[in-house]
């Protein structure tokens, strides 16, 4: 990329820049995807050179794998997006080693490792490891990626596209040029007119916002009689929150997509609704191991997309419900009645409240006190502000993919810890595959299998309720 371009660079919208401003030393707000690859069908064999050749190539053609933050001076706005930048994919790609036998705790354990360390913020916010020495002539891929850069959808929609066209990818990356970055008394000016034309939308927010609570205290008032969990109104305290530490554990287990489905049709209800309440079943195994109790409901953050578009590759366009789980529930049919009755409530009220307002809000984050805010939040808050954990469901690819020959036989995806929070739960759909991913800190649980492992025998529970067969892994967990 010889010559340069000068074109408009693209302002991080208020999604994007909490998500850098949030990260601290010990709340790292990357995303990891992890793809299990079957090489035996490699065309040439496979040697980790000629692997990362063909990744890089992909991997430049893809628009968010090239953006680097631009800070504005004196922090006078939210850093913008260098579209183009000078990019040499090889030092975004490393080999690592799975530990001997080359199992999936094994596996896990690597993810975690590499879970704890912060991307660098002067290139682009990505890092990709080839993982060799899984057993049974699989290798392992893991993306690390910047929250920033891209959220759930955009992720899947990113993966989908370095999987196909890939010629296209190449010639993409064969022609670009970097683009000018423009002059400190460019970033000042555009960073004052965009916030000019913010505060003239300051007035209609306000009256939007207003609207939105009204709207979801009456509706609230009118399901009193229904006996749905009340959710409280801040996150009880349990073993989940507490000061998160800077390091990670990952765990992973996989149920039959087919199986999922027909559970949910047996019992006239959705995915997501499976997905909370074998959470919150599973919750309640590990508070009643951790805290000698599971008496009162918890809160889910549960993002919510905006912008379903499988063109979007970049940004980030959600909100979040706050369902309350029913962890307190020992009765497995109740526990999945009501924890749909919560999620149907929930959805109503984020669209009554408004789906855009907290993202509307978040323009409004001061760049210059914010950082510093979320630095105190890590490492002092010891209880959720507004959830205990996360828990997110998103629909990955549905064909199988292959890269040169090697065929992605799974697909795990898992979200960053928020702070207090040390437990986040992301659910992706591959092929036939329901893939649960499940990270923490290396002090909320002893292990965090035992997430995964409960997240499963709760639903065996849910699938014996209707008497249907046991169930436990969609893919083998060597």
């Amino acid at each position: 990329m010889p010559n340069v371009e000068r074109r408009p660079m693209k302002r991080l919208n208020g999604l994007d820049a909490m998500l850098v401003y949030s990260e601290t030393p010990q709340i790292h707000t990357h995303t990891i995807k992890l793809g299990i690859f079957d090489v035996s069908g490699l065309r040439n064999g496979y040697s980790f050179e000629s692997f990362r050749r063909v990744m890089a190539a992909r991997m430049l053609g893809l628009a968010p794998m090239r953006y680097r933050l631009v800070d504005i001076p004196f922090k006078f706005h939210h850093p913008m997006w260098q579209e183009n930048a000078l990019t040499d994919t090889y030092d975004h790609i490393s080999r690592v080693i799975v530990a001997p036998p080359g199992g999936r705790r094994q596996l896990d354990d690597l993810v975690g490792e590499i879970a704890a360390v912060q991307l660098p913020r002067d290139r682009p916010l990505w890092h990709l490891y080839v993982a060799e020495g899984l057993a049974g002539n699989r290798l392992a891929v893991i993306l690390k990626m910047h929250h920033a850069l891209a959220d759930g959808v955009a992720s899947a929609n990113l993966i989908t596209a370095a999987l196909q066209a890939p010629e296209a990818l190449e010639q993409v990356g064969q022609t670009l040029r970097p683009d000018v970055v423009p002059s400190r008394r460019e970033l000042l000016r555009d960073a004052l007119y965009d916030h000019l034309r913010q505060l003239t939308q300051t007035p209609k927010l306000a009256g939007q916002t207003a609207l939105g609570v009204s709207r979801v205290f009456l509706r609230s008032r009118a399901r009193r009689k229904q006996p749905v969990p009340e959710r409280p109104l801040t996150p009880p305290p349990c073993f989940l929150n507490h000061v998160v530490t800077p390091q990670r554990r990952f765990a992973t287990a996989s149920l039959a997509l087919p199986e999922v489905k027909s559970t949910c049709k047996t019992h006239g209800v959705t995915i997501n609704d499976v997905v909370l309440a074998m959470t919150a079943g599973a919750l309640r195994t590990l508070l009643l191991k951790y805290d000698g109790r599971a008496d009162s409901p918890l809160i889910a953050g549960v993002p919510v997309s905006l912008d379903k578009s499988p063109g979007r590759l970049s940004g980030n366009a959600f909100g979040y419900m706050l369902p309350p789980l029913p962890v307190h529930i020992a009765d497995p049919a109740e526990r999945l009645a009501l924890t749909a009755m919560a999620s149907r409530n929930a959805k109503e009220n984020f669209r009554l409240s408004g789906p855009t307002l907290l993202a509307s809000w978040l323009e409004y984050l001061p760049p210059p006190l914010s950082p510093a805010m979320f630095r105190w939040q890590s490492r002092r808050l010891t209880s959720g502000t507004v959830m205990n954990l996360t828990v997110s469901n998103v629909p990955g690819p549905r064909e199988t993919t292959s890269v040169d020959g090697a065929e992605i036989t799974e697909i795990y995806s898992v979200g960053p810890l928020a702070a207090a929070s040390g437990m986040n739960v992301t659910v992706w759909s591959y092929l036939d595959q329901l893939n649960i991913s499940v990270l923490t800190d290396d002090i909320t649980t002893d292990d965090p299998h035992e997430m995964t492992d409960a997240m499963r025998d709760s639903f065996r529970e849910i699938r014996a309720l209707k008497g249907m067969p046991g169930q436990t892994s969609g893919v083998p967990l060597q």
